[in-house]
């Protein structure tokens, strides 16, 4: 007798403005989904399940997609992919209590900025297997999150969170998910048709560390910078000394990522060229200031020092920014 085969279990590990449409696609799809949250948002989606709003100001409510949700790993049991899409200085302070949902046949979809913590596992070269600390410190990411099963996506969309389980769909629909290593690659193809049905625009990538470290370039100067100056993109493009800084910055990354083969596939003044092209953006890490949310500087910019330091290549444009960002974070309280 024929008998229907269970649905994909996956459980969202921060569902906020990225996680919340990731749970819609994969559930959309038929997919078995779950959430590991807390606080206001665990609340939030107990009482009335996830929202998914269309782009402000442009149409109403999309969807409301009702899921199971707990602050206990142990309820949600092992599940078949985890999608991680906190924001990653969060991470490590949390990994310990997600070790409940991998199995050993568990793969991890890495949802976010920065470098993540399995990204130089098996990368070969002089720094196969190292664990940076700007990421992962103590190492309790690894430990819950096997490198081994982990696999990248890169998200290229702007959504945002109107209120504790109500995302708002922002511009763009564009996903690039890929297998650092080739054992992975029919795991990875199942998650991509999955999100490919659920609604998003997908790419398969043949070098997923590549596509990771080419937004990381495009992000690790302009979101510091914005934080530290307060001001939107065009202003600090328009400036030449900010502007001067920015590809300095570039510079050194690009250096880095010449020791270990890895490039952003244009030049530095390039990249400025299309960022100014966006006109008067905050990014990302500017609008986690102004409204009181951790900055993510380690897996952002600390890498790049930490880097540096590894590959003995000169990092002081990083390191001032670094340590100037800090300050910055530390007297606002964050």
């Amino acid at each position: 007798m024929h008998m229907d085969r269970a649905p994909v279990r996956a459980a969202i590990v921060g569902i906020g403005a990225i996680g919340g449409l990731f749970a819609a696609a994969l559930a959309r799809a038929g997919w078995d989904v779950s959430a590991f949250a807390r606080g206001a948002t665990l609340d939030a989606l107990r009482e009335r399940g996830l929202r998914i709003v269309g782009e402000a100001g442009r149409s109403g409510e999309e969807a409301a997609v009702a899921l199971r949700a707990s602050d206990d790993a142990h309820a949600l049991g092992v599940q078949d992919y985890i999608v991680v899409a906190l924001k990653a200085q969060a991470l490590p302070g949390v990994a310990a209590r997600l070790a409940p949902l991998v199995g050993p046949r568990t793969i991890i979809v890495a949802a976010m900025n920065g470098l993540p913590w399995w990204f130089f596992d098996g990368f070969g070269g002089p720094l196969d297997g190292v664990a940076l600390d700007a990421v992962d410190p103590d190492g309790a990411t690894a430990a819950a999150l096997p490198p081994a099963r982990s696999i990248g996506c890169v998200v290229h969309l702007s959504s945002a969170t109107r209120e504790p389980g109500v995302v708002v769909r922002g511009r763009g629909n564009r996903l690039i998910v890929g297998a650092p290593r080739p054992e992975l690659r029919d795991p990875t193809a199942h998650v991509a048709d999955a999100l490919a049905a659920g609604g998003f625009d997908v790419e398969r990538s043949a070098d997923i560390r590549t596509d990771i470290w080419a937004k990381l370039w495009g992000n690790m100067n302009m979101n510091p910078l914005s934080a530290l100056t307060g001001s939107a993109a065009d202003r600090l493009l328009d400036d030449p000394h900010t502007r001067e800084l920015a590809l300095r910055m570039m510079e050194e990354a690009d250096a880095i990522g010449a020791r270990l083969g890895l490039s952003a596939g244009m030049s530095g003044p390039e990249r400025i060229a299309v960022t100014r092209q966006l006109g008067a953006f905050k990014t990302s890490m500017l609008q986690d200031l102004e409204t009181g949310r951790p900055l993510e500087i380690g897996p952002i910019l600390g890498v790049f020092p930490e880097l540096g330091r590894k590959l003995c290549v000169p990092t002081p444009y990083c390191d001032a920014v670094l340590g100037l960002l800090r300050q910055r974070a530390f007297n606002s309280g964050l």
